[in-house]
């Protein structure tokens, strides 16, 4: 009797996901623990595994939006057929003279794991890869390279516009939107229809910072290993400022306020497969190198695929950097169920009158987005002064002043 794989539970509030991608054909033999699929959430994707030996069927399509519990494929008992990769792939490692010549798992080529296992999955061998690591080591981003090399580019439906003026007609190309885009798409529309969304703006000199992280940036380095950014200065002049103002570390259940005590700041990263908020812990409590360390960790984990539910979830306010892109100043969209997200933006050498004088400093907008229902105009503005504080006297949040 055929045993059905299902759509597991990947947190309380999502109720379905989508099939992203098969990673094994149909009808063909899986072990326990292979990976066979990849399902797509507005969070992140997360890889399913066999449960057992047997011939896989598939009981669903990519693109297929899937409730909780239904079943998306099914593993038949039975033996792998002889002549099979499977059966070759064992003989092969049952020989001491076999080196591995499966796609992806070649042993005397060197490669890091993630590019093993993503060579595996798209069927590529490692030895017609060229690395450009350290020592000729292959890469993730040159087996994805040679991926592009080997799969034909998508095709897309190429219509003429009606009523195209002139004698040539004019031609736009037509392709479905991803099952993650449509999900987060989805989620940014019921942000902007269920909390009352408002924004408010100021500009912060980033002179104090700027000299602050040149002035100690390679001792830090050489005492943590890792950076000082300007995301732990921001972090943490966000949690004095929702200490200074408690409602913005509110949100609303039902007909209730519910007010944190606890500081877990979100930190929005854009991935090729759009974005996720991934959530630094107890801020508080942590040094500007402990935050610095958990972003450092976050990046890695996300470039990877292997971002969880779990870094995702329980934050109670987040920070986006559109800066990073080029971005002068936007008007960013909250994170339900939060009240708030504050946007940073380019730093741009801008004249300002400084003590009667008109002086050239770098300068950074700033853009708080909040839940009017629960925040009030003022204590939005008091809430975003206080950054502009923090960030311009960096020295106070050092000394908890």
């Amino acid at each position: 009797m055929a045993h059905e794989i299902k759509i597991p539970s990947v947190g309380e509030s999502i109720t379905s996901a989508t099939l992203g991608s098969w990673h094994k054909s149909e009808g063909a033999y899986v072990r326990a623990g292979e990976v066979i699929l990849t399902i797509e959430t507005d969070k992140i994707s997360t890889e399913l595994e066999s449960d057992r030996d047997g011939i896989l069927h598939h009981l669903a399509a990519v693109g297929d939006e899937l409730a909780i519990g239904a079943p998306v494929a099914s593993i038949e008992p039975g033996e792998a057929p002889a002549g099979s990769p499977e059966v070759v792939k064992e003989v092969q490692s049952a020989s001491p003279a076999s080196v591995g010549s499966s796609a992806g798992e070649s042993t005397d080529v060197k490669a890091t794991p993630v590019a093993r296992k993503i060579a595996a999955g798209e069927g590529i061998d490692l030895t017609n890869v060229s690395g450009t690591g350290a020592g000729g080591k292959i890469t993730k981003a040159d087996v994805l390279g040679a991926t592009k090399e080997t799969t034909p580019p998508a095709q897309f439906s190429v219509e003429p516009l009606e009523g195209s003026m002139g004698t040539g007609a004019k031609k736009s190309t037509r392709r479905k939107m991803s099952p993650l885009r449509r999900k987060i798409a989805t989620h940014l529309v019921n942000a902007q229809h269920e909390a009352a969304i408002l924004t408010t703006f100021n500009e912060c000199d980033m002179t104090a910072v700027m000299e602050l992280r040149k002035r100690v940036q390679d001792d830090f380095v050489a005492r943590h290993g890792v950076k000082l950014g300007f995301m732990s200065f921001f972090i943490k002049a966000v949690v004095d400022a929702l200490k200074a103002v408690p409602s913005v570390n509110a949100q609303i259940d039902g007909d209730e306020i519910v007010e944190h005590q606890f500081y877990d700041i979100g930190v929005a990263v854009g991935t090729d497969k759009g974005l996720m908020v991934p959530v630094v812990r107890n801020c508080d409590e942590k040094s500007f190198a402990g935050i610095e360390k958990d972003i450092s960790d976050y990046a890695t984990k996300a470039r990877d695929g292997k971002v969880s539910l779990g870094d995702l979830q329980g934050g109670v306010f987040t920070i986006t950097n559109g800066g990073i892109y080029g971005s002068l100043l936007s008007t960013p969209i909250l994170n339900p169920p939060q009240s708030g997200i504050l946007g940073m933006h380019s730093i741009q050498q801008r004249p300002v009158a400084l003590n009667g004088q008109v002086v050239i400093r770098p300068m950074m907008y700033l853009a708080l987005s909040y839940d009017h229902r629960i925040v009030d105009g003022k204590e939005a503005v008091t809430f975003l002064v206080r950054v502009k504080e923090c960030i311009e006297n960096p020295e106070r949040m050092l000394v908890g002043a």
